[in-house]
């Protein structure tokens, strides 16, 4: 049975507060407090026929579930492409420019940026590729979730883009968002991103792993293999 105790602030999913949603390609929910897991990558992580396949595993699903999607069937949607992008992502395609440490340490820095002013950043892996993230919104509708990512990707690619000389979009614009469900999801969650380097075939050593200090002293660190 799981006994860890929630880290100060959390809340999971609460089917007593309003739930926003709103479509992209991909769903995305909005709760005030909610803590979110979030996957970002660089704009030419997934080559056209990937980008294809998703088109067609859209208009697939949408053949066999006609509108109208209630909550969980849009949720199943959307973890299903999610494990194919993640999937597709650990194979390390595209230019993979945050494999060098001048530019995964830029975006660190655009990510720690804010940190305990718009949002509280618990935990995060940087991939030569792309970027997992658990983080707590402290005013959602002020700064919520695609805002704060935003300004992540705008921050890093100024930089990253200047010392490679070069211009053009260098992160996808949306990215997948999940709200964490609850102390169980949320575990599972920090693992995955404590996993995800050695999914990808590569050394955690490789890769930047960070877990929230106060979180790690009360038991929410990475389970190393």
């Amino acid at each position: 049975m799981f006994n860890l105790k929630p880290p100060p602030g959390f809340q999971g999913l609460r089917e007593d507060l309003q739930l926003d949603l709103y479509v992209r390609h991909m769903p995305h929910w909005r709760q005030q407090g909610a803590t979110y897991f979030v996957t970002f990558r660089l704009a030419d992580s997934l080559p056209k026929v990937k980008l294809d396949e998703l088109v067609l595993l859209r208009r697939e699903w949408e053949s066999q579930n006609p509108p109208p999607w209630d909550r969980e069937a849009l949720e199943a949607l959307a973890r299903h492409q999610a494990e194919r992008i993640e999937a597709w992502l650990d194979l390390g395609m595209g230019c993979c420019v945050l494999k060098e440490p001048t530019y995964s340490s830029l975006l660190r820095t655009s990510m720690h940026h804010f940190d305990g002013e718009r949002y509280e950043l618990d935990a995060f892996v940087i991939l030569p590729n792309h970027a997992h993230a658990i983080l707590r919104p402290l005013t959602c509708a002020e700064h919520p979730p695609e805002s704060i990512l935003g300004a992540w990707k705008q921050f890093s690619a100024k930089r990253i883009n200047a010392l490679r000389g070069i211009k053009g979009e260098l992160w996808q614009d949306e990215s997948y968002d999940r709200i964490v469900r609850d102390e169980e999801h949320l575990y599972r969650c920090l693992q995955y991103i404590a996993a995800n380097p050695r999914k990808a075939n590569l050394s955690a050593e490789s890769c930047f792993l960070w877990v929230r200090p106060e979180w790690a002293r009360l038991g929410w660190a990475f389970e190393r293999a």
